[in-house]
Order: C-alpha cells, then sequence, then structure tokens
C-alpha cells in the first residue's frame, strides 16, 4: 500500500531533486533556490529558502549526517550550507565554471564531485574544501554520478549513454558502453551490499532515455572490481526515466518517468509492485529517506509529494511520525482557493513568503483572501505600503498565486533555458535555441562558446530576434 503523507507547492519552476537527511527534505529547482522541510511536519524552515545560485538549481544533497547540504547549479558552482542555520559554509568552483549537473558526496564526507556539461567530473576534498583533479570523463555532459557504499568508487553517467568506474584518483576500473541507448541520466547505489568471504557485491540503479531502468551487480574479488553484470531491466514506464533511487535497505527501487509516473519496484526480484500517476507533468526526481518508508517525487508541475509505503502499523517510530502529520492543521492557503482564504490564512501566508512587515498592515485593513485577489499596486499603495520594492513583491507573490491556482503560468517555450524566467527580448542562437538576449550575451561574455542546451560548440556568437515568439508572449500576456 502506498499513501500520499504530503504534497508541497512552494517552487516557482519546476522541481529538479529532492533529498532526504534522517530529519529534513531538501528541494532543488529551477527558481534557483533549495527550500528546506522540516519531516516531522513538513513544514517549511524559518530560514528557508536557501538563494546563493546564479542560475537554476539542478541538483541537492546532504551528507550522511544531515549537518550539510549541497547544492549544484548551471552557474559552475556547489554550494554547501549548514543544515542546521541555512548558512553558506563554501563556495566551490569547477575550474572551467562549466554548468554542473550533478552533484554528490561520499558516505563517509570525505570527498565531494560535481559532473559537468564539458564532460568533467571535478572531485574535491570535502574536509579541506580543495580541488584534488578535475579530469575529463566524456566527450558529453556528465549528468549522473554516485559514491559507492565504501566511498572508494564513484560511477559517472553521460549523454552518450555509457557508465563509467572510477576509483577516487580517477583511475578507470570499468566502463560499460552503450548502458542506456540515448542516454544516461541518474545512477544510484544501494546503500546495503553483501560480503562473502574476500568477495564483495555492490548493486547499482542506472536509468536513461531509453525508458528503462537497470539494476546491476558490481563484483569485488580481493580488491579488484569485475565488470557490472546486468541483474533486471525494469520496463514498466513508457518514456524516459529521469530519475531512480534505491530504498535504505535496497529491496525497493524507485524511478520517475516523462510520462508523469513513478514506479516502485522489488529490487530482488525486478517485479513492479506499484504506479503512482499523481503528477500531471515530468516527474524529474525521486528519493528516498534514509529511516523512514517514505518517498519524495518532484515534478516540472512544480510539486512535490511525499509518500509513505507499505503498513504504518508495523513501524513504531512510523506511527508516531504519521500521527504527528495527521494532527497537524495545515494552513488554509494548502487547502482552499486562495479567494476563499480567512485574514488569518493571510497573514500565515505572508509569514510564508517573507512578507512578514505587512502582517500589521494587512491585519488593520481585515484583508480576507477575497480583498487580497482584488489587490494591485494603485489599492495597496493606498493601504499604505510606501515601499516601491515591498509593494512589486507582494504584486509577484499575488501572481504567482493566480498562476498556480488557475495552471496559467507561462508555457515552457517562454521561459529562458538559463535562467528559467520568462524572457523579455527573445534571440535565437547558433544552437537553434530562444534565449533572453542578457543572459545569452552574459554566457558568452564569460567566455563560453559553446551551447547551454547541448555543450556542442556555437559556430558563432551571432544572436537573431525570435520576433515570432515575442509576438506569442505579447499575445499570452493580453489574454491573462
Amino acid at each position: 500500500m502506498v499513501s500520499l503523507l504530503a504534497t508541497l507547492h512552494r517552487h516557482a519552476d519546476e522541481v529538479s531533486c529532492c533529498a532526504f537527511s534522517p530529519s529534513l527534505l531538501a528541494t532543488s529547482s529551477g527558481d534557483k533556490t533549495i527550500r528546506v522541510y522540516d519531516t516531522d511536519d513538513f513544514s517549511e524552515l524559518p530560514y528557508s529558502p536557501l538563494s546563493g545560485h546564479g542560475y537554476g538549481v539542478h541538483c541537492c544533497c546532504f551528507s550522511a549526517c544531515g549537518a550539510h547540504l549541497l547544492s549544484c547549479s548551471t552557474d559552475g558552482s556547489v554550494v554547501v550550507w549548514s543544515s542546521g542555520t541555512g548558512e553558506v559554509t563554501a563556495t566551490l568552483e569547477h575550474p572551467g565554471r562549466s554548468p554542473l549537473r550533478v552533484c554528490a558526496l561520499a558516505p563517509d564526507s570525505s570527498l565531494l564531485l560535481a559532473g559537468a556539461c564539458d564532460g568533467t567530473v571535478a572531485l574535491w576534498d570535502f574536509c579541506s574544501r580543495t580541488l584534488r583533479s578535475c579530469s575529463t570523463a566524456s566527450e558529453a555532459s556528465v549528468v549522473a554520478c554516485c559514491f559507492s557504499p565504501c566511498s572508494q568508487m564513484f560511477v559517472s553517467g553521460c549523454t552518450h549513454g555509457d557508465i563509467k568506474l572510477w576509483d577516487t584518483d580517477m583511475k578507470l576500473l570499468h566502463a560499460q558502453k552503450d548502458a542506456h541507448d540515448l542516454g544516461v541520466t541518474c545512477l544510484s547505489f544501494a546503500r546495503t551490499f553483501n560480503v562473502d568471504g574476500c568477495c564483495v557485491e555492490f548493486r547499482l540503479a542506472s536509468c536513461g532515455q531509453d525508458s528503462r531502468v537497470k539494476v546491476w551487480s558490481l563484483p569485488q574479488h580481493d580488491g579488484s572490481v569485475c565488470a557490472l553484470k546486468l541483474l533486471h531491466t525494469l520496463t514498466s514506464q513508457s518514456a524516459p526515466v529521469l530519475s531512480c533511487a534505491f530504498s535504505s535497505d535496497g529491496e525497493l527501487v524507485v524511478s520517475g518517468s516523462v510520462d508523469k509516473s513513478v514506479a516502485i519496484y522489488d529490487a530482488s526480484q525486478g517485479t513492479l509492485l506499484y504506479t503512482l500517476t499523481q503528477h500531471n507533468r515530468y516527474v524529474t526526481t525521486v528519493a528516498l529517506s534514509p529511516i523512514m518508508p517514505w518517498v519524495a517525487t518532484g515534478s516540472m508541475d512544480r510539486s512535490v509529494k511525499v509518500w509513505r509505503i507499505g503498513d504504518v502499523a508495523s513501524s513504531p517510530e512510523a506511527e508516531l511520525r504519521q500521527a504527528a502529520c495527521q494532527e497537524r492543521k495545515l494552513p488554509g492557503y494548502s487547502r482552499r482557493l486562495f479567494s476563499d482564504w480567512s485574514e488569518e490564512d493571510v497573514q500565515a501566508w505572508l509569514r510564508q513568503e517573507g512578507l512578514q512587515d505587512l502582517v500589521g498592515t494587512f491585519t488593520n485593513n481585515n484583508i480576507d483572501g477575497a480583498e487580497l485577489s482584488r489587490l494591485n499596486k494603485d489599492t495597496a499603495a493606498e493601504l499604505g505600503i510606501e515601499s516601491v520594492g515591498l509593494r512589486c513583491r507582494l504584486m509577484r507573490k499575488i501572481e504567482a498565486l493566480k498562476a498556480e491556482e488557475s495552471g496559467s503560468g507561462p508555457p515552457d517555450e517562454f521561459l529562458c533555458p538559463i535562467t528559467r524566467e520568462m524572457m523579455k527580448d527573445p534571440v535565437i542562437a547558433a544552437d537553434g535555441y530562444s534565449y533572453e538576449r542578457d543572459s545569452i550575451e552574459s554566457w558568452l561574455r564569460g567566455k563560453n562558446r559553446s551551447s547551454p542546451m547541448t555543450n556542442l560548440p556555437l559556430q558563432t556568437t551571432i544572436l537573431t530576434p525570435n520576433r515570432s515568439l515575442k509576438m506569442a508572449m505579447s499575445r499570452w500576456k493580453s489574454s491573462q
């Protein structure tokens, strides 16, 4: 049995990654932020959201102890955050400032690695925060990587479809060519492993653009690694699979797909147990709790859903946590149309959005949901909100509410691939993609002569105005 514990609607753009620590859930997004929740009741922490990246965040992960949260971005950096305070403790930049698609921390927290669009893998000593190496792992973008449970090896996956196994000195131990026909999208080692005398057997899950999840065995005899052995090919999903992960006990594999589904498999038998179809757009990420029977799934629909697998009564700790979730009173803005909010709901929403300074004004003027839905810049000024910046922030938050409620956010083709914000002056680059002029010009000024989307060299830096797209955006705006 699988049941839904919580649905979180806090990001303003597609959710790119989810990660659990023993007590927290972190989510990252194309909106450049990371949000952090307490898993006792899935309430957002006071220091959330974390805003330290200049572009969309592609990946986030916790250290094994949960003290550190890491994130990486198109801006070419890995940011290390304190999970307790939300403060930045380190910013590690890729030597070539290539966009980073994935980052991972060794289970013993000794090493940090990140995969880049230029085909390199950067490896840092995590304790000293010093770069150990930055080496070419592929001719294509490195979009997946993870450490083995022993922290002595890691795997990388690229858009060409190869999986490669490395030691921590960047020595290639094994290469599995064309593991996924159209490209690897995610890799995940099971935390558990089998030991039989002098043989250790690890298990690896991979998924890709070929709509498949594969479960591999990786034996190691007397310290020498053998080749990957394919155990299962899982084919229940009908479109590219974007994310996969093992449960903490290694008994389950969970995957999310472009077909909008989440599949839960028995990892040993390779059989499908459950299919979840509650997301209405691509499922981009899945994560499993290290201590609870929970799965978090994130989607291009901007939501994160948290699921419980199995019978809660089988775990006393799970039973207590579930009871706490059931007793928690969700705020009104999580349950109703915002035009139906009470004054208290509006005040709670203001606090959640970092607009605490307006709570007194809204209270004195008895602003409820109906009044909030009719608010504009002029009436906001009449309320005595003198700060232009504060008024603009308020109006942006209200417009985001309306767009989320109506499902009328701008189409993806109106968003700049670099900033994930709606374009004002779209231009076509030599790779055929449209970008916001300021963003792509800034990209090119940074000595990036490759496409932000394909990582292939741009034959020319000439930018052509996309007038038809600009007209389409104008028509869309006027229809809202």
